[in-house]
């Protein structure tokens, strides 16, 4: 039995051992299952909203165990058993006070570094890269002004097509590539609902609205395929509007741009492959 046990064993590593080791040639960050936190932050956003939701932690617990105190003390204080007659008490001006007081002060060391946070996440004034983002039903459209202005769609893989080691629901055809320590600013509109482009790991999450033009940025910090997902309920879809988006090094980026600028169409122009196709129709 032992001898079977460790022949099904090498079999199993060899099976899948390979292909562990050809996946981790590009790590993948991608959620995991019954995980009580959020991912691996990969981002200066994501690493402040981690610390904001730590701070809130703490603030949440010791609001319970005060809560729970609070009710314990007056079921013991006050049960029948210990008073027969019950007192008739019906204001108290320094309770209300504390109870008035103390939730407002509280809610200021909140609002403090919410707002900080908020202001740090909205946009950046030194960006090494701009992509546009265009939400459409079901998919999204990606433009780089920066480097040569092209643009491409992104649409979520079928099930049956997925090779091994891509993820259900969040494998696209095209990928967004973007270099690693570059800040980006990421502009998000839509072409016909609201859609939001949001990536956890970078602790983005930005509405895309029809006719408006809103603004965010990351800065990833460490190379990989990162994966999220259009946030908002925008149509029978809805879930099937994944967003991929690989981290590389600079080097491999301006590669992967002058590559781009002949596989893809340009905003302001015909596709390459299409004008090619019309240069030997004539």
């Amino acid at each position: 039995m032992l001898l079977i046990a460790a022949t099904l064993m090498g079999a199993f590593v060899a099976l899948f051992g390979g292909l562990g080791d050809a996946l981790a040639e590009v790590p993948q960050q991608l959620p995991k299952a019954w995980a009580l936190n959020y991912q691996d932050a990969a981002s200066p956003v994501m690493h402040e909203v981690e610390r904001f939701h730590n701070l809130l932690m703490w603030v949440i617990t010791l609001i319970t165990i005060f809560v729970l105190a609070l009710l314990v003390y007056v079921m013991v204080r006050f049960r029948a058993s210990a008073n027969p007659v019950p007192s008739k008490t019906s204001h108290h001006t320094l309770v209300e006070v504390v109870w008035t007081v103390v939730p407002i002060l509280i809610l200021v060391v909140i609002a403090v570094p919410s707002f900080k946070l908020l202001y740090y996440g909205d946009k950046t004034k030194e960006a090494g890269l701009t992509i546009k983002a265009i939400g459409k039903q079901w998919f999204w459209t990606y433009e780089y002004p920066d480097n040569g202005n092209f643009t491409f769609d992104a649409i979520m893989v079928p099930e049956k097509d997925l090779k091994p080691g891509q993820p259900r629901l969040l494998e696209t055809d095209n990928t967004v590539v973007v270099p690693v320590d570059t800040n980006v600013r990421l502009l998000v509109t839509a072409a016909d609902v609201i859609h939001a482009w949001a990536m956890p790991a970078f602790g983005v999450k930005k509405d895309g609205v029809p006719g408006r033009l809103n603004e965010t940025w990351f800065r990833a910090d460490r190379e990989g395929l990162f994966y999220g997902q259009c946030s908002e309920i925008c149509g029978a879809y809805h879930g099937y509007m994944p967003i991929k988006l690989q981290v590389v090094s600079k080097e491999a980026f301006a590669k992967w741009a002058e590559e781009a600028k002949q596989k893809f169409a340009s905003v302001d122009g015909p596709s390459p492959r299409l004008a090619a196709a019309d240069a030997t129709a004539q």
